[in-house]
């Protein structure tokens, strides 16, 4: 595992909520991204941690090969992989996001 990769492991394992992301929760550098913080906060998720991707090619690269996923932002919650920006959205409405939060 190369230090990317272990770095991205320990951060969503150390954190309850983490939203990998283009640009900050506060300044999101793409609609997706920006979409991805207003259900989280809609959720009422307090302690969110956002890593900005565009910071680092190697993070960038390293979380999508860590997800097996090809896009930016990637929700996880406890550790585990949720999804992109559409798998939030579905889990939002459904009300399955909030629940998965609350816990």
């Amino acid at each position: 595992m190369s230090d990317v990769q272990s770095w991205i492991k320990e951060t969503v394992t150390q954190n309850p909520v983490v939203l990998f992301m283009k640009g900050t929760a506060q300044f999101p550098q793409c609609g997706f991204s920006g979409r991805a913080v207003q259900v989280l906060k809609a959720c009422g998720v307090q302690n969110l941690v956002t890593i900005n991707v565009l910071e680092d090619a190697e993070v960038r690269q390293g979380i999508k090969d860590f997800s097996n996923w090809p896009t930016i932002p990637q929700l996880y919650v406890k550790g585990e992989f949720i999804g992109g920006s559409d798998i939030m959205n579905e889990m939002f409405e459904s009300g399955e996001l909030q629940t998965l939060l609350k816990d």
